[in-house]
């Protein structure tokens, strides 16, 4: 689980894309254009492959302020996806890249 009060990536995400993995499921957070303004893209995908490689249909994305708020959104909604779909990320953590190619 992503423990809100020490994940504090607003900095890198204004600048960078952040990434990172949790037991079968990956993350990205980026910073969009969403109408007028800058919102930061959450989207989770099973493991093995990167976000590059990974089929359109296998992702999942939602959209936050980019603010600490934002952030804090991010971090629930990720916590949210992990604990809903459990079974389905350990089960894909165990999937070695070369079984999806």
């Amino acid at each position: 689980m992503i423990d809100k009060e020490n994940f504090h990536p607003l900095n890198y995400i204004k600048k960078e894309e952040y990434s990172g993995s949790m037991e079968g499921m990956r993350y990205l957070l980026k910073k969009v254009k969403s109408s007028e303004e800058d919102v930061i893209r959450v989207t989770v995908w099973p493991e093995p492959l990167g976000f590059a490689r990974t089929p359109e249909e296998q992702k999942t994305s939602t959209e936050v302020p980019l603010t600490k708020e934002g952030v804090e959104q991010a971090a629930d909604w990720l916590n949210e996806q992990y604990e809903t779909r459990k079974e389905y990320w350990l089960e894909n953590q165990k999937r070695a890249w070369t079984e999806v190619v």
